[in-house]
């Protein structure tokens, strides 16, 4: 995988990754109900969970990889709309107030935190989803997928445990800021325009090499 390709798939998956949404909530709430004690148990926890679903994701992708370039081809098409599809839906979806915390209850361990982060994380149906739809603008069918999937799984799965990380450390700050309706508003809104801007390179700018 060229340096190239790669500094484009930190930058997207950044930028994804900092959109709040369940996991983050799930976090701030996990962190300020039981302060600072679960962070790096939440944390942990979505890591596990983003490291289930993209590989369980990449390995259907993979199988059909090798099975036809073609339907590799019809499946990057697929997954272009299917970016774009949630792109407008989290613009339109763009909250008229900030988050709010969830009742995590009282009988809370570092270890039911983080079995709770990695379930919720990983069974989504709507991670392995948009997996197969996000990955195969940054892949290069030509090339082994065996070192390219490892790349782009370690990398990803290291900035969602750093990013959930961020999030439960500074949990009682950024609760105060992103509970500010025009903050989560704007936030919404510039993933929902990541999300149709890498619907449209993957239809238009990455075609299987």
């Amino acid at each position: 995988m060229s340096l190239e390709l790669w500094l484009a798939f930190v930058a997207a998956s950044t930028a994804l990754l900092l959109i709040p949404g369940p996991t983050v909530l799930l976090v701030l709430s996990y962190a300020l109900s039981k302060g600072r004690s679960v962070a790096m148990a939440s944390a942990t926890g979505v890591a596990v969970g983003d490291l289930v679903a993209m590989t369980a994701s990449l390995l259907g992708l993979g199988a059909l990889v090798l099975a036809s370039a073609n339907l590799f081809s019809v499946l990057k098409w697929i997954g272009a709309a299917y970016l774009v599809w949630l792109g407008i839906k989290l613009l339109r979806s763009a909250p008229a107030s900030g988050l709010n915390t969830v009742d995590t209850g009282r009988d809370v361990t570092a270890r039911s935190v983080f079995g709770h982060a990695a379930a919720v994380t990983a069974l989504n149906p709507k991670s392995i989803a948009f997996f197969i739809a996000f990955v195969p603008q940054f892949l290069r069918p030509a090339d082994p997928l065996g070192p390219q999937f490892t790349i782009l799984i370690v990398t990803f799965v290291g900035l969602a445990w750093l990013n959930a990380l961020a999030y439960a450390l500074l949990a009682d700050r950024l609760r105060r800021l992103i509970g500010r309706a025009s903050v989560i508003t704007a936030m919404t809104r510039f993933g929902g325009l990541t999300l149709i801007g890498m619907g449209v390179a993957t239809a238009v700018l990455r075609r299987p090499a």
